[in-house]
């Protein structure tokens, strides 16, 4: 080959090396999130998600793709959102603080990694083997919906010990969660549209307030305030969330923590790990958070005791 044929023919080769290169990197790997949240109150919580990314070396954007799906209590878009995610082959399904996500990703799909965080024994709702050896396609975290519902449940009557009759706020959408609260606490109440409870609550003129933890319910936090507020009922909630936007009181998981913890399993799964070989983690961090606004409003005295041990107080 003549010199001069040989360095045309070098170059002309030189064009399509990068575009085999290319075409030889993997995908970005695509995480479908689902949560009974509102967008209302994403911020916070797709942070804490992204910062346990973070901790094991994804970052949204750069190196993975997240598809937040906010269901703000529409839990009759799960089939169809389960069923589009596995149409499309996902990498993995994060479902923080959703056992209706969770139990839809589960019966979607037998193959796809699924990360949960539920209120509820994960062996019991049927997602995993063991806590210690899932064994199946799902992992997460329980963040001890009843234990922690007990325990708010006397911190309130602390709060207000001449509490007699406590209504029960559900969601019947969230069926799961509702039917787990309302046995852990004993209680019911009538449930409809937020206003119109709180039309029936004014008439039976509860003492206090225990409000179930759900998504829809917290995304409407502000309205909780306002409500409460004018009908003058001290109201127990699961999340800071509702404490800081003008709710009496609070006990529960540190929710953001949490969905930093599916963050990490789900990073850990994109580095390989499989589900069936990450233990349930149990949550450790809980919040007791005070508005002391509001109790002076609602004419509360809040006992030197309870303040003692608030993880906050809100002024």
């Amino acid at each position: 080959m003549r010199r001069r044929d040989f360095i045309k023919a070098a170059a002309g080769s030189a064009s399509i090396w990068p575009l085999v290169a290319r075409a030889q990197q993997p995908a970005t790997p695509v995480i479908g999130f689902i949560t009974g949240l509102s967008a209302d109150v994403s911020a916070r919580y797709a942070a804490a998600f992204g910062k346990g990314l973070n901790e094991t070396g994804y970052v949204e954007g750069q190196n993975v793709k997240v598809e937040y799906h906010w269901l703000d209590g529409q839990y009759d878009r799960l089939a169809a959102l389960m069923a589009d995610l596995v149409r499309r082959q996902v990498t993995v399904i994060a479902t923080p603080a959703s056992n209706a996500a969770a139990l839809a990703a589960k019966a979607a799909t037998a193959t796809i990694p699924v990360v949960f965080s539920v209120g509820e024994d994960p062996v019991r709702l049927g997602l995993v083997a063991s806590l210690a050896r899932p064994g199946g396609n799902a992992t997460g975290i329980n963040f001890f919906l009843q234990e922690v519902a007990a325990k708010r449940l006397r911190l309130l009557h602390e709060l207000v010990p001449k509490a007699v009759r406590i209504a029960v706020l559900v969601n019947p959408a969230n069926a799961s969660t509702a039917e787990s609260t309302l046995r852990d606490v004993q209680e019911a109440a009538p449930i409809g549209e937020i206003d119109a409870a709180f039309a029936n609550l004014a008439r039976d003129r509860p003492d206090a307030l225990f409000v179930a933890p759900d998504g829809f319910f917290l995304g409407h936090s502000s309205q909780f305030a306002t409500l409460t507020a004018r009908d003058r009922i001290p109201a127990a909630y699961g999340n800071r969330d509702w404490v800081a936007a003008g709710g009496l009181m609070s006990y529960g998981t540190d929710f953001a923590d949490t969905f930093r913890q599916v963050g990490v399993y789900t990073g850990s799964i994109l580095k390989g790990a499989k589900p069936a070989d990450l233990p349930v983690l149990q949550s450790t961090k809980f919040e007791f958070v005070i508005n002391l606004q509001t109790a002076r409003a609602l004419g509360i005295e809040v006992p030197p005791g309870l303040l003692s041990i608030a993880d906050e107080v809100i002024e």
